[in-house]
Formats: C-alpha cells, structure tokens, sequence
C-alpha cells in the first residue's frame, strides 16, 4: 500500500514507522505548515492518504484528496462544523472518507463501554456526570476530540444533560469537560458519576502515541477499494 501522510509531526512519524514495519510505502509525507503547497500530482501516486495535522488545515486536505481520488484516513480534531459539507461531497463525488477522533482500538471498545455506563445512569438523577482529560501541551485544541465524542455518547442516552462546556462547573443541565494539558501525557480521560453514596469511574489512560498511529494504520488498510463515509466502529465491525 502507498501512503501520503498530510502531517508529518510527532503523530505522523508513529504512523510512518508502523506503516513501513507492516510492509507499506510513504509515498508523500507533507508536515503542517506545508499543506498549502500540497499538491494533485504529488497526492496521486498514493493508495490512500492519512491526515494529521489541526483544526486550520484539515478541512482543505480532505477536499484536496477527493480531488485527487485518494481516500482519506482524518486523525485531525477540531474542525467539526465542516464534517457534514465533507460527508455530503464525500457521497456526491463518489469518494472514501474516514474519520474518528480517536483510532486506538482500546479507546473505539472504552466508547462502546461509555455508551453503555450512560444507559445505565439515563434513569439514575441522584448522580452528577462530569469528565475530565489530559494531554500533553502541544495539544491544541481543547477538549479533545476524543473528548467531545464522549460527552455526545452521554448526552444521547442521559438526557438531563443538554450540553457540554469546557469549564469545571456548570449547571444541572450541562457536562462539565475538566481539560488538563500536562507533559508528556499522550492521552487520558475519565468520565465520573457522583452521587452522595458513591462514586463511578471509568478511565481510558494511553500509555503511547503507538495505539493511536497502529489504528490509524488498520483504518488506512480497510478504507482500500471502498467509497463512502465510515468511523472506527466501521472498522472494528462494533
């Protein structure tokens, strides 16, 4: 498989190294800064295209590899308010289009295990809900995806919850998202009910960027030959 990796950082190189291990060839590797110049022909000689760079860029690199005929594997967080314009051109040009805010295969189950405790505590209002997350200080945006994610799988099943904020408190009605940036943490969060009785925790705690980069990987090896919009769950076949 020929890879282009859109974002050659920290991320990028764990993906190449995984990549290559397995047998596949980076074709193309472009970091953050340089997206602009990133080009059709350039972008054509690969299989398949993994995106990682932030929430500034991805939104064009996706539409640069649907021009180019490439399906695209996205990583990047926080550009959301574009992913249903991009699962519409997706569809109408035929395309390959994937993204999850979080390609480790533990963390794709720790979502299953979410939406499961949340069903749980829909009919339990004596419990409070609010999350916390940690990442290092290059992490740009905050909450994280994996974050946000999270809190909409609370929020579809415990519906007293109407929305989520960023801060350490809010009102009965919103999911408080505590956001911590502390090095070199490559990822943990933690979502926790609270009742005068007792307390209820899980926690997904990454211990590498390694998770991550190899699941990114699997999508990248999946996605060949298919057009349309998927997730991880696709993937993973939860």
């Amino acid at each position: 498989m020929k890879i282009a990796l859109i974002g050659y950082g920290k991320m990028g190189k764990a993906i190449e190294a995984i990549a290559v291990a397995k047998g596949h060839e980076i074709v193309h590797r472009i970091d953050q800064e340089s997206t602009h110049l990133l080009e059709k022909a350039e972008l054509s000689k690969a299989d398949v295209a993994i995106e990682f760079t932030g929430p500034e860029t991805a939104y064009n690199n996706i539409l640069k590899c649907f021009a180019a005929n490439v399906p695209v594997v996205v990583g990047s967080t926080g550009w959301l308010e574009h992913l249903s314009t991009v699962k519409s051109l997706c569809l109408e040009q035929h395309q390959a289009f994937l993204y999850a805010s979080n390609f480790s295969v533990g963390v794709n189950i720790f979502f299953e295990v979410n939406k499961r405790l949340a069903e749980l505590m829909a009919s339990q209002p004596q419990y409070g809900v609010k999350m916390e997350e940690i990442h290092h200080t290059q992490k740009k945006d905050a909450p994280s995806g994996t974050a946000i994610t999270l809190a909409e799988q609370v929020m579809e099943k415990v519906l007293r919850k109407k929305e989520w904020i960023n801060e350490e408190e809010g009102t009965a009605e919103q999911l408080s998202i505590v956001s911590k940036r502390i090095d070199p943490a490559p990822g943990t969060h933690s979502i926790t009910y609270t009742s005068a009785i007792d307390d209820i925790t899980i926690t997904h705690t990454a211990h590498s960027r390694e998770g991550f980069a190899s699941g990114a990987v699997v999508a990248a090896e999946w996605i060949l030959g298919k057009k349309g919009v998927f997730g991880m769950k696709d993937v993973l076949s939860l």
